[in-house]
């Protein structure tokens, strides 16, 4: 029997009553700590406005199996722990009666989180009130048969458990791919100078460096010449490319300066020091165009080799000592030239970039690899949750009291 006909057999008649959140559960504010009380290490973990904890203090003031809701800064995100923990003034916490799985409420708030972030005030400090959740209506299956409804609620949570349990497992697996990945990359692209010629990048014969144009978002336009805006280079492009995600006029793009097949597109600057010279490979046919805070690099070794240093701890190294600025992070073009690169024959470039190719599939594409079975994994289990909740709901919540 499958879980859902069993399912189906278990919920056969069953009657529903719809109860608002807080009538079913108390809801507690948590309590503030000082950053003096908090230490790095400790047995319960400190939550304030963050689905990560801000530290650790020697005692808890949830049970064990608490949903709890961020009020403040990632306002709106709901967390489950099997363990205490210290839930700070900016967390609420459910405390359900014995006959109510809390983690049933959790499985089913995450059905109504748009509806809760939706109910976020968005200023400086993103908030969220009580009164943004309290009036959920939440289904209790047999709410005359406490036995009956908690078997219920449990068999629903077991099943979303399951997976969940498979997504994790997929999660984990990835971060040890991308371990290995980066290591292998690192391994790969590191060469003896006296076996390898390690060369400035922007010597004669080499490569040059050519800064982009002063192209802007508003400039934009979904048909066209390609684009790269610096930005879309560490939150959308991987190591190499064919297609643009925007496009610019014909007329203004006469006007910029191109990155042609094979070239890299280098994000100059960033709010960080890891993004900073986020590189991608240009593969596409036709010439794009290039926006400020980014640069042109025009070689002639193999573009995929070239993208792949750029992300190795090599590279890392080197850049560090040109970064300059402060809350903005630069490395101008002349700085880049100066970075050596190991520059092997184009047939031991291309062995490296094969190896690293097959690498970048299973850990980064979301068509083929991992992310992609992490994806369907995911879409699947919320299907599920959203069936598993679809129970008859009337026009109108009556109040328990």
């Amino acid at each position: 029997m499958s879980e859902l006909s069993y399912m189906e057999k278990l919920l056969e008649g069953v009657e529903v009553e719809w109860l608002f959140l807080s009538e079913i559960v108390e809801l507690k504010r948590g309590k503030r700590l000082v950053k003096s009380q908090l230490s790095d290490v400790g047995k319960y973990a400190v939550y304030q406005n963050s689905m990560t904890p801000l530290g650790y203090y020697h005692q808890s003031n949830t049970s064990t199996d608490t949903t709890y809701i961020i009020c403040a800064g990632a306002a709106g995100e709901i967390g489950f722990s099997t363990s205490p923990l210290w839930a700070a003034d900016d967390v609420y916490y459910l405390v359900s009666p014995e006959k109510l799985s809390s983690k049933y409420i959790y499985y089913f708030l995450l059905t109504q989180k748009s509806k809760i972030l939706s109910q976020v005030r968005r200023a400086s400090i993103p908030r969220l009130s009580r009164t943004a959740f309290e009036k959920i209506p939440v289904p209790i299956p047999c709410p005359n048969n406490p036995e009956k409804s908690l078997a219920i609620q449990s068999e629903i949570v077991r099943i979303l458990d399951k997976f969940t349990a498979l997504t994790a497992e997929l999660t984990a697996e990835l971060t040890a791919r991308k371990k290995q990945y980066n290591y292998y990359r690192d391994q790969l692209l590191s060469f003896d100078e006296g076996v390898v010629p390690h060369v400035p990048m922007g010597q004669e014969g080499v490569g040059e460096f050519i800064r982009g144009g002063s192209l802007q978002k508003k400039d934009f336009t979904e048909i066209g010449v390609g684009c790269i805006h610096y930005g879309q280079i560490y939150t959308y492009y991987g190591t190499y490319t064919n297609q643009t995600k925007v496009f610019v006029s014909e007329g203004l793009a006469s006007k910029c300066r191109k990155a042609q097949q094979g070239n890299l597109v280098i994000a100059t600057t960033s709010e960080n020091d890891e993004d900073v010279c986020k590189a991608v490979a240009w593969l596409g046919k036709e010439d794009i165009a290039v926006s400020s805070d980014a640069c042109i690099y025009k070689h002639r070794m193999n573009p995929k080799y070239v993208s792949y240093f750029f992300q190795t701890e090599q590279f890392q190294q080197q850049k560090k000592k040109y970064i300059t600025g402060a809350k903005v992070r630069r490395v101008n073009a002349d700085s880049l030239a100066k970075i050596l690169i190991p520059n092997p024959s184009l047939a031991e470039q291309s062995r490296i970039v094969a190896i690293l190719d097959k690498f970048d599939t299973l850990t980064n594409s979301i068509s083929e690899g991992l992310p992609r079975e992490i994806e369907l994994r995911q879409k699947q289990y919320e299907y599920y949750r959203e069936l598993l909740f679809s129970f008859p709901k009337p026009e109108t919540i009556h109040n328990a009291h």
